[in-house]
């Protein structure tokens, strides 16, 4: 009777001093939380021996780092749930919260269905044991005879599992050279390497001045041709000549661009003997830009001048 009038009064006085009750919340809280940091800081290397435990079997790909985060949120999950009363010891109980969130964790970043990699599983057993049992790795059809699937299915989800593993980039290769990694190795089909880029960069400057050094009239056919896509039919009117003259210029101008250019690349004194006319033109190519400004793939080509008389 006693007890139940001092907890009646103790109401009373709450209720007109709720600030006390908000400081016995607030108290209560920060205690829980410190039993919490308590617990989870003691247990911390649980987390580690459940990662090695639970990893042995995953596989590359799976970041250990991110298990061992999903792990310490687990562990700090099994200190909040925690109670005491049951009897239950923590350790027993953190280790179950531990290894569910990083199973969690791991399916989450797993590629392969979860059928498929059931399969694989039951697969590598088989395998195993049959290891064991022959001394030696067993045939496709030693391993189809012990789990029981087709030999198209073990194909297959062999083949799935080689395609659906991701590699990283930044893992070293096979080979011997240790700093040399994957993305090394990979090669970009739509991007030439410098040396190549310097090559074509430097084959247009020439191309540019070999387009600007030729006649008026050689040049605006080339232009009109194959840059501008003008028929012969538009040239010959332009140029007030027939379509047969066109045809004829363009493939003078042509055959004079392929000897120019190619003249650049000839070690002195060992290209074909052209004409003098053709060789003051190679000279003129070779002449028209330091080496380094032929590089400059903005320059434009010369504007047209007024063609000469027919």
């Amino acid at each position: 009777m006693t007890r139940e009038r001092a907890t009646q009064d103790q109401n009373q006085q709450d209720q007109k001093h709720p600030e006390n009750q908000e400081n016995q919340q607030q108290e209560q809280v920060s205690q829980d939380a410190r039993t919490i940091v308590s617990l989870a800081e003691g247990a911390l290397t649980l987390v580690d021996r459940v990662v090695a435990q639970v990893c042995g079997s995953f596989p590359r790909h799976v970041d250990r780092n991110e298990l061992r985060r999903a792990g310490a949120l687990g562990l700090v999950e099994a200190a909040r749930r925690w109670d005491p009363s049951r009897g239950v010891p923590f350790e027993g109980y953190a280790v179950l919260r531990i290894r569910g969130a990083v199973l969690d964790a791991a399916r989450a970043a797993d590629w392969v269905p979860r059928p498929v990699r059931a399969m694989a599983r039951k697969i590598d057993a088989s395998e195993q044991a049959l290891l064991g049992e022959l001394g030696r790795r067993p045939t496709e059809a030693e391993v189809v005879e012990r789990t029981g699937v087709s030999l198209d299915e073990l194909r297959r989800v062999r083949t799935l599992l080689v395609r659906l593993a991701p590699l990283a980039l930044d893992r070293s290769g096979n080979g011997s050279d240790e700093d040399c990694s994957l993305v090394d190795l990979v090669v970009d089909q739509h991007k030439n390497e410098p040396d190549q880029q310097l090559e074509y960069r430097e084959l247009l400057g020439y191309l540019h001045d070999a387009v600007d050094l030729l006649s008026d009239r050689h040049r605006m056919v080339i232009l009109g041709a194959f840059f501008d896509g003008r028929s012969s039919v538009d040239l010959a009117g332009e140029l007030g000549v027939t379509e047969s003259r066109v045809s004829q210029l363009r493939a003078e101008a042509i055959a004079q661009l392929r000897w120019g250019i190619s003249s650049q690349y000839e070690l002195s004194g060992s290209a074909a003997a052209g004409s003098k006319r053709s060789e003051q033109y190679a000279i003129a190519i070779a002449q028209a830009r330091k080496w380094d400004q032929r590089f400059d793939e903005e320059r434009r080509v010369l504007e047209r001048t007024s063609p000469e008389s027919a």
